[in-house]
């Protein structure tokens, strides 16, 4: 099992590392511009996205979701490997019935078959579609559904996925990759369907070069919509102004230059119940145990 990488091979070779893998399963989860360092738009995205389409053989399967319109389009292109798709909402070949809000436990339908029911620690759209992508790879790959299911109720999440980091007088810290506007927001609703009406406050680093550049700046407020309260890192290099670019978040929105002054003011203003969502790809200057400790040290 590999997670495919559409960054450039080395130097010397531009195509995206994905071209080199030759998978007999392959499943595409979404799709956006991202990496705009090397790519100089969407459709230069979707090329190298088919070229990997391309190498799926005629006995391998292609799994990808019913709803995505950007790789409709890569399929659109063309497509001579079998494909099945999944959907949490709409009826495709692999899809949800009796979903829990929360996302918690669910049946799964296969080809209109009920092949069981999922119930996990996860939570959120995104990983119901994760578990509908992974049982039909599995499947392909020999593994039955109802064995599938039951390896998903034993699953235990990986770092930096929602990863509860600490929990400081009623004060729960999580950690997460997200560094997108799609990534932001899933992981933003997947939180609020499992901690209902308590206060979210989000903590965001713009690390990745895409958002360094501001690509995605026009969808990024409205992917923050789910959080309470949102805290920004915007050092002076930032190449975008966060305070402008987010103003429509109103007096929820709060831009810091340093990490410091971040902990500062949300160890001041955290109180039992709240749920700290931090999302940086990177390192953060360790601001989960940094802030940690403040809750502790607030006594």
């Amino acid at each position: 099992v590999v997670e495919a990488d559409e960054y450039d091979t080395a130097f010397f070779d531009k195509r995206s590392k994905f071209v080199h893998y030759r998978p007999r399963t392959l499943v595409m989860n979404n799709l956006e511009f991202d990496h705009a360092d090397i790519f100089d738009d969407l459709e230069a995205i979707q090329r190298q996205f088919h070229h990997l389409v391309r190498t799926v053989p005629g006995n391998g399967l292609i799994i990808s979701p019913l709803s995505d319109g950007n790789l409709h389009d890569v399929l659109e292109m063309g497509c001579w490997t079998p494909l099945q798709h999944f959907d949490t909402e709409l009826e495709a070949d692999w899809h949800v019935a009796d979903c829990a809000p929360d996302g918690s436990s669910f049946d799964v339908i296969c080809e209109t078959h009920n092949v069981g029911t999922l119930q996990w620690s996860l939570s959120g759209r995104h990983n119901i579609s994760n578990a509908l992508a992974a049982l039909a790879a599995a499947r392909h790959a020999g593994v039955p559904p109802s064995v599938g299911i039951e390896a998903l109720a034993r699953f235990e999440n990986v770092k930096r996925r929602m990863e509860l980091r600490g929990e400081v007088g009623g004060v729960r810290v999580f950690d997460d990759f997200a560094h997108h506007p799609t990534a932001i927001r899933t992981t933003l609703d997947g939180l609020r369907q499992q901690v209902g009406n308590r206060r979210i406050l989000a903590i965001l680093e713009p690390r990745s070069n895409t958002m360094r550049m501001g690509v995605h700046v026009g969808q990024l407020a409205d992917a923050l919509g789910q959080a309470d309260q949102v805290w920004v890192l915007a050092p002076p290099e930032l190449g975008w102004d966060a305070a402008t670019v987010l103003r429509s978040l109103g007096r929820r929105l709060h831009v810091h230059d340093s990490t410091q002054s971040i902990i500062d003011e949300v160890a001041g203003l955290a109180a039992p119940g709240d749920q700290v969502l931090i999302m940086s790809n990177g390192g953060f200057e360790g601001i989960h145990q940094r802030l940690l400790d403040a809750l502790e040290s607030r006594g």
